[in-house]
């Protein structure tokens, strides 16, 4: 079986890198970690950056985000879970996927 790198626009492959933004093989997808665009935002502008960069790669593979089996949330202050929810769950309204929420240090 074949990798195929998928990129787009809002999350394109960055040359020498040593990561992809997402893989597919066969079936499956994996999507490497996610970061907003605007750092300084609210977290709920941020998280919306990130779920669209996630329905971008998702839908340039040929899927949609009901196909979404299993997510991983980072945040920086767990003051921000609630906020981060609320527009989680506009991305994934029906059937959510499998989920963990970590609290870190930073992002890269």
């Amino acid at each position: 079986m074949k990798k195929e790198v998928v990129s787009t626009s809002k999350t394109p492959a960055v040359p020498g890198a040593p990561y992809s933004p997402a893989i597919k093989m066969g079936q499956l997808m994996f999507v490497a970690g996610q970061i907003p665009d605007d750092y300084v935002a609210d977290i709920k502008t941020q998280t919306r950056q990130t779920l669209e960069k996630i329905r971008a790669l998702v839908g340039a593979a040929g899927a949609t985000m009901d196909n979404v089996v299993k997510t991983t949330v980072f945040l920086t202050d767990l003051g921000d879970y609630d906020h981060m929810n609320e527009v989680y769950r506009e991305f994934f309204r029906e059937s959510p996927p499998a989920r963990a929420c970590v609290q870190v240090a930073g992002l890269v």
